[in-house]
């Protein structure tokens, strides 16, 4: 796909202003890394705190009498558990049990929810979405090209952004949002984030983008702050240890097996699409499943790297990279349940050699609290 064909956030000159190396993200012209470089970007946000982009990801409100049993029938977690103000992280499942995507539901009402899905797969989950209505009372909406979002990440966040509001930042709980003003604009502050540190996901009129991030930028500029690119976002998540559409999970990959068990409610009420498949599933046992690995020895095992137990092939890598902060190289990998234990011996094959890794427990990096 050409330059010109790219669809682009709201942020996209100012990314090219800040010098930002501009890529194909998923159809998006998105920034992989700025100046800095990625391991720069990726230790700010663990020690102070990064700004990144993220209005490619897609929005859709789902509204009327109906929306909370709706969304409950068509997502793995319990959406009636839900409180005004809270959200939740949840799969959208297909009949095979496989994922279609994974999001976060926000419940801002009995009558009004949030969507919030991968950029490079709203189309498809708008698509399947809406063919799953039935006589359900609910109006769907896709508001991606609405809104932009903007995440501000790192021990930092909070004190930058409470600069920025008079809505008191402190009480909001993880996985909790309010509607506010940042810099005057209305928004919605939610605490999420894709990084594994404190911080604040903020929602707005995408003809507020500039503004909000120029302001942040400013807000943050004596605390180090930087703007962070894919690159660093990458690394990031997965020293979190947190999934990623088209890598650990997929249309053809349960939650079963992406480890996401605790987000899959089979015996809620009214059950979801695809509950009858992921019950089989568990009850003849998963083949495979989602672990964790460190190398130990020099090498970086890539996506999509062989892994061997012996002379046999049992796995491959999902997700692999140097990790930054950790100073150490892992991955996310698919393997049988009985060598996903931590402290299997494993090796994968990098660039014809077979390298020796260890399973090891996840997250890799967890933040102090």
């Amino acid at each position: 796909m050409s330059e010109n064909e790219l669809k682009r956030t709201p942020l996209n000159e100012a990314h090219r202003s800040l010098g930002g190396k501009m890529v194909d993200f998923g159809g998006w012209g998105m920034p992989v890394q700025y100046s800095a470089g990625v391991i720069e970007e990726h230790m700010r946000c663990r020690t102070s705190v990064g700004l990144f982009d993220v209005s490619h990801m897609g929005e859709i409100w789902v509204e009327g009498p109906d929306a909370i049993a709706f969304v409950n029938r068509i997502t793995t977690n319990d959406v009636t558990k839900l409180v005004d103000g809270q959200a939740h992280y949840s799969v959208l499942p297909n009949e095979a049990g496989g994922c279609v995507d994974d999001l976060l539901v926000y419940r801002f009402g009995p009558e009004k929810l949030l969507l919030v899905v991968n950029a490079g797969t709203t189309d498809k989950d708008w698509d399947w979405i809406t063919a799953q209505k039935r006589d359900e009372d609910v109006t769907l909406k896709n508001a991606s090209s609405d809104l932009c979002q903007i995440a501000i990440q790192g021990p930092n966040a909070l004190s930058i952004l409470q600069g920025l509001t008079e809505t008191e930042l402190s009480p909001i709980a993880y996985y909790h949002f309010v509607n506010g003003r940042v810099d005057g604009v209305d928004a919605i502050i939610s605490r999420t984030g894709y990084t594994g540190e404190d911080g604040f996901e903020v929602y707005a009129a995408a003809d507020k983008a500039v503004q909000l991030w120029e302001r942040m930028l400013a807000e943050g500029s004596g605390e180090g702050i930087l703007p962070c690119g894919l690159a660093a976002r990458n690394t990031l998540r997965l020293e979190a240890a947190m999934s990623l559409y088209g890598h650990e999970l997929g249309d053809d990959i349960s939650p079963l097996e992406a480890n996401l068990g605790w987000i899959t409610k089979l015996k809620k009420e009214g059950g979801f699409i695809g509950c009858d498949a992921i019950e089989k599933l568990k009850e003849s046992g998963i083949t495979r499943k989602i672990a964790g690995f460190e190398m130990r020895e020099p090498g970086i095992a890539r996506d999509g790297c062989e892994i061997y137990s012996g002379d046999e092939k049992v796995g491959v890598v999902t997700s692999g990279s140097p990790a930054p902060f950790l100073k150490k190289n892992i991955g996310l990998a698919f393997l049988p349940p009985e060598l996903a234990n931590a402290g299997q011996q494993i090796r994968i094959d990098v660039r014809g050699k077979r390298l020796a890794a260890e399973v090891v427990p996840t997250p890799f990096y967890k933040r102090a609290k």
